[in-house]
Parts: structure tokens; sequence; C-alpha cells
């Protein structure tokens, strides 16, 4: 194993340690373990948190500020927080008018955030939540009841954090989310697995001519292993997956996403595979983000998130935001 880290057991601590230095606009709270707004919660607003296992960054801390989050709370490494660490979180974002938790769907975190649901819930703060479930390559994974969540997440928290944002209330927020959710859709694919610091080890097995397809975000099986074919090949298997679990028309916002190990030239050689493919389903790209969003560590590979557009959700997904890992409009 090589890695760029002081100690297995303090990779969070330290990493932490220099988002605070990088980013003053976010509060680091080393001891709570949570990421929120340098300037606390805005009151009256509709406050959103998510979080999950770290090794996927730029999410969920990277999402943090203007237009998106308010607060993320980051666990060990694919692990997911625990309750007082959500709480905390959620208390961070709490300005009087509601908190909305958006949840990938794991089992870890769905357990949690709901144990801290309950624990604001005492304290009087309103709380709804919101689970992301996306992915369309397994019905049930390793950590999952139910399917994964993955790409949309990015498209939730943006496109509610604009709505709560501009004073939606916390009923019309998480309706919002939920919405992005049901007209998202994704799969991955894995060239390499990754190692996570604690283990040492590849997570997983993959022969030099051997892709993993659907893979999870912690290195999942997918639903098939197969021999490496080319980018544009790659792409039809995942939009024709995509497409025979919701048909792909109209308007859409696409994200070809690197999982951490792929250089972006590859991306972009997806992406026109993507493009491709989406034109000839008579799809029409009118928003789309190329780069590292949700990663897996150092997995080589990438995922293709879809979301069927309304005229509703581009205004949001336009509106402004600035946040370390997204910014546009201001």
């Amino acid at each position: 194993m090589k890695k760029l880290i002081n100690s297995a057991d303090d990779v969070l601590a330290d990493a932490l340690a220099g988002v605070a230095a990088a980013h003053p606009s976010l509060k680091v709270d080393t001891e709570d373990r949570y990421i929120a707004r340098a300037g606390g919660p805005t009151p009256g607003k509709v406050g959103l948190v998510s979080g999950g296992g770290s090794g996927h960054e730029p999410l969920h801390g990277g999402f943090v500020g203007y237009g998106m989050l308010d607060a993320a709370c980051p666990g060990e490494v694919f692990t997911s927080p625990v309750p007082d660490q959500i709480l905390a979180a959620t208390k961070a974002a709490d300005g009087g008018a509601g908190v909305l938790h958006i949840v990938k769907n794991y089992t870890g975190d769905v357990l949690n955030f709901q144990m801290a649901a309950d624990l604001a819930a005492d304290e009087g703060i309103r709380v709804e939540s919101v689970v992301i479930n996306d992915d369309v390559a397994v019905e049930n994974s390793t950590w999952t009841a139910g399917r994964r969540g993955t790409g949309a997440t990015v498209f939730a928290e943006k496109i509610a954090g604009a709505a709560a944002e501009q004073g939606a209330d916390l009923a019309s927020t998480a309706l919002l989310a939920r919405e992005v959710n049901d007209r998202t859709r994704s799969f991955g694919v894995a060239l390499t697995p990754c190692t996570v610091p604690a283990s040492g080890k590849p997570g997983f097995e993959l022969g030099e001519d051997e892709i993993e397809l659907g893979v999870g975000i912690h290195g999942e099986p997918g639903r098939t292993r197969g021999k490496l074919v080319t980018a544009q090949e790659i792409a039809a298997i995942a939009l024709d997956a995509i497409h025979a679990d919701s048909p792909l028309s109209g308007e859409a916002l696409v994200m070809v996403n690197g999982l951490g190990g792929t250089p972006l030239i590859e991306l972009y050689v997806m992406y026109a595979a993507v493009a491709d493919l989406l034109a000839q389903r008579g799809v029409t790209i009118t928003r789309s983000l190329v780069g590292n969003y949700i990663t897996s560590l150092e997995m080589a590979g990438c995922s293709i998130t879809v979301c069927r557009l309304t005229p509703e959700l581009t205004a949001l997904w336009d509106a402004p935001v600035e946040t370390p890992a997204l910014r546009w409009g201001r």
C-alpha cells in the first residue's frame, strides 16, 4: 500500500485538519466531526445535511456552502457516521425552519441518520429524510437493502439546496429532493479495485483484462464481471441498463463521474460516447458535469448518471452555488 497518509488510524482526522486549513469558508468541528458553513445557519432557512463514509471526496464535505449543504458529517473511510455526529451536524444546520437529511441508501447510513433524526426531534428540531437510491446495477448489495445511492446524491444536494436558499419550506425542499431521486439513474464501472487504508490491501481482485460492471462506490460487486471493452461499449452497457429501468427521453442533466483514479482525458472520452448514444435515443443533454464528484478512493473507472430534467429542476440547477467542489453564478 502506497498512500499519502501519516497513519491509517488518523486519515480522517488529518484530512479534516486539511479541509479546515484550505477552506476558511467552512467550520470544521474536529471533536464532533462535522463540516458546516463558517457563518452558522441562516435564520428561517431550511438546513440541508448529508454525510456518509469518507473516501468519496468531494462528497459530502466539498459540497458544503451557499446553494448546497449547510453541514456534512464524514464517517471513517467507507463507514457511516454515528448518530451523535449526525445530530451535531443537524444542530449546526438548524436555522429554525427544519432540517433535511439527504441519505444514500446504505444500511448503516439509513439507520444512523434515522436515529439522529429521532434525537433531533427530541430536541425540538423538525427533520425530514430523503433516501437516495438511483443505482440501477443491482437490487441488493453487500451493504444495502434495495438499490444503492450514488450520483443522484450530488444532484439532490444541489437542487434541494438551491430551493432552500430561495426560501422553500421543509416539505417542499424534501419533495424536490425526492423528485430528483425519482428522475435520476446511475451505473458504475470499475477498472481496478481500491485499497482502504485500515485494511492495507485491495478490496477485490480484477484480472488485467477484466472490469466490474455495476460496481458500487465501496467496491461492492456489480451485476457481472467482463472483459475490458471500448469506452463506447461500456457507455452503451451503462445507458442500456439505465434506460431499461427508467426510459430516457427529453432534456437531461448528465454526469460522467470519475471514481478517483481515472484521468480526466478518459472521462471526456466516456462523455463523448455517452453524448453520442443519448443523441441516438433522442435525448438532449442541456446540463453536464465531467470530473470527480463522488469517488471511491483511488479506484479507476467511472459512473454515469442521467437525470430527466424539467424547467423547474433546470432553473434550480442553474441557481448560484459556492462550495469547494462546485461553484457558479456568484
